[in-house]
């Protein structure tokens, strides 16, 4: 403490302290952060790995997608309705009629049940009269115009992960089976769960066939679907943005909310749901737009029964 000698006693003594205490400070930090570190080490090689997911030649998993906002910016039957009033099927009114009750539905997050009578009328008394083949070949040209550009990639990244580990990948929506079967066969996967609207001669008669598949619906859907394909849904998993699909994400083992709206980010995080968002900053806002502009178009085309239409090779 030589260097220490023109202090005095006094402050001698407090900058000795000092130092000590510093000194001692500084070793029990060294000594916490070598305990942590260990700890970390142990907590680490004493957790189980995770199973790889999917699993490769399970061939009694598969995965199921919704479509709006989850495989697909916006809702297909509102980008369908653009294609279809450019090319002079109805007036714009009516379009934007459709605008309307699919923000109002977003908005309200509620179905009235007469608020969608009245929507699912508006959007078949469109169709009636016009061959299904005729619906299908303009779907597949406003595929191209509206919605090929609006896939998000991380969805279909997932998607493609199933089908490589060699399983099925089914869409489950409430659009038209007719677009959601030229989405899933235009993004390789196996079907589509959907919209049926009934036909005659192949002519659309303007009625629907059975009820809306939305929410619990979706899962009876899964459900059935399961049965008929001997798959085990504890090995399965599930994808959607939206809190009215819960029923379906809870019957598998594997839940995924994708870009979730507010309540199914709660339900995810309160059950430890894995999230996955492609939306980032002003992106996501902008997306909000269309978003709220296609929820209830579909609940407006839908009622839809549960249609099975497997990929044809």
């Amino acid at each position: 403490m030589a260097s220490l000698g023109w202090l005095s006693p006094r402050r001698r003594s407090a900058t000795a302290r000092s130092v000590l205490a510093g000194e001692a400070s500084a070793e029990a930090a060294r000594k916490s952060s070598q305990e942590l570190e260990l700890a970390e080490e142990t907590a680490e090689s004493a957790a189980p790995e995770e199973p790889e997911f999917p699993v490769a030649g399970d061939e009694q998993a598969a995965a199921f997608f919704d479509l709006d906002n989850t495989v697909m910016q916006g809702a297909a039957l509102f980008h369908f309705g653009k294609g279809l009033y450019k090319r002079k099927f109805f007036q714009r009114r009516e379009l934007t009629r459709f605008a309307w009750q699919q923000a109002w539905f977003r908005v309200a997050g509620v179905e009235d049940p007469e608020h969608m009578q009245d929507a699912r009328d508006s959007a078949l008394s469109i169709v009636k009269g016009h061959r299904v083949a005729e619906l299908m070949s303009i779907g597949e040209e406003i595929y191209d115009e509206y919605m090929a550009e609006r896939i998000w990639p991380g969805t279909r990244a997932l998607a493609q992960a199933h089908l490589d580990a060699g399983q099925k990948v089914w869409l489950v929506t409430a659009a038209p089976v007719e677009t959601a079967t030229i989405i899933a066969r235009r993004l390789g996967l196996t079907g589509a769960l959907g919209t049926v609207a009934e036909s005659v001669d192949g002519v659309y008669t303007g009625k629907l066939v059975g009820e809306p598949l939305h929410g619990p619906a979706k899962a009876e859907a899964v459900r059935a679907l399961a049965t008929a394909e001997n798959l085990d849904l504890n090995r399965c998993a599930a994808y959607s943005d939206s809190h009215n699909d819960i029923p379906m994400l809870s019957l598998v083992g594997h839940p995924y909310a994708i870009n979730p709206d507010s309540k199914l980010r709660k339900h995810a995080r309160e059950r430890d749901w894995r999230l996955r968002d492609y939306r980032t900053g002003r992106k996501a806002a902008k997306v909000g737009i269309p978003a709220a502009a296609g929820v209830g178009a579909i609940a407006g085309g839908t009622a839809a029964a549960i249609a099975l239409h497997r990929r044809r090779r």
